[in-house]
């Protein structure tokens, strides 16, 4: 097999995740062009998934501080002010955490969601099919029927407000924006820390997603984000495109084989001290 140059691999990544000093964001405006550079990232770094965050963007590549006056924070700042202008897809989508997806990918993600194009009766089927828990029901019904909502009315309009239903509730709500079936618009001053995200049915938010997502297929889907993906980190396993994005073997197994096909990718190679085989794009062969 032809092996990959490490080094050359490292730069490109260090390159692209952005996280040497002289590279760093520094600004929202700098982070939205980043984002949209890049297609998707991560808010915060996730262990032993292989994608840039945005947190190591801008503080470098360290653990996330527990100080709340650290520099780094001020993604957090970023992200709040952001949430609703249209600057970027953020919810938490891959790997279920805080992603920021661009607006030309996020209809190739909904593309492969469980939505079919009707906020009002898609849900239903999946519940009745029991792809839906009771609790996801529950909290998707009640942003639907009263519009946006803040963490405290959700958790009342659908009827979880006592401490047992915590996880319950909190997971309703991830497996929801996993599903690209709500999202964060907002941040209200609520509730105890006078902090609480505003949620919002994702299709009537960003009806655009559906416009688009009509024209592209679950095959045309994988493979533009399995490309894109490459090309954020050079070079990876099917296992790294498996881990990231919770595709089966074969889902995976088709989209390389279809971007190696088309010369997008390579494939067949190593990378010394890494066993298995690996795809990179051409710029790193």
């Amino acid at each position: 097999m032809p092996c990959l140059d490490s080094q050359r691999l490292q730069r490109y990544r260090l390159a692209a995740f952005c996280t040497q000093p002289g590279q760093r964001l520094h600004s929202k405006e700098e982070a939205i062009a980043w984002v949209n550079r890049l297609g998707f990232v991560f808010f915060w770094p996730i262990k032993n998934v292989l994608l840039p965050s945005l947190w190591e963007a801008v503080a470098g590549d360290r653990p996330v501080a527990d100080a709340h006056d650290d520099p780094g924070h001020i993604t957090w700042g970023w992200k709040d002010e952001l949430l609703g202008k249209r600057a970027w897809y953020y919810a938490k989508v891959l790997r279920k955490r805080a992603t920021m997806i661009s607006f030309e990918l996020a209809p190739y993600f909904y593309a492969l969601s469980e939505n079919y194009g009707s906020p009002e009766e898609d849900y239903l089927t999946l519940y009745e099919q029991g792809r839906l828990t009771l609790e996801a029901k529950q909290v998707y019904e009640a942003v639907l029927d009263h519009g946006p909502l803040d963490t405290i009315a959700l958790r009342k309009a659908a009827r979880m407000t006592s401490q047992e239903s915590d996880a319950r509730f909190n997971k309703a709500l991830t497996d929801l924006q996993a599903d690209f079936k709500i999202v964060p618009i907002g941040v209200a001053q609520v509730g105890a820390w006078n902090y609480a995200f505003i949620y919002d049915i994702a299709l009537r938010y960003y009806p655009e997603l559906l416009d688009l997502e009509h024209t592209i297929s679950e095959r045309q889907a994988r493979q533009r984000l399995a490309r894109a993906y490459l090309h954020i980190v050079g070079a990876a396993q099917r296992a790294d495109v498996a881990k990231l994005f919770g595709w089966r073997p074969q889902q995976v197994e088709t989209a390389l084989k279809s971007l190696v096909s088309e010369g997008s990718l390579v494939g067949g190679l190593e990378l010394e001290g890494k066993p298995g085989e690996w795809f990179a794009i051409p710029e790193l062969t």
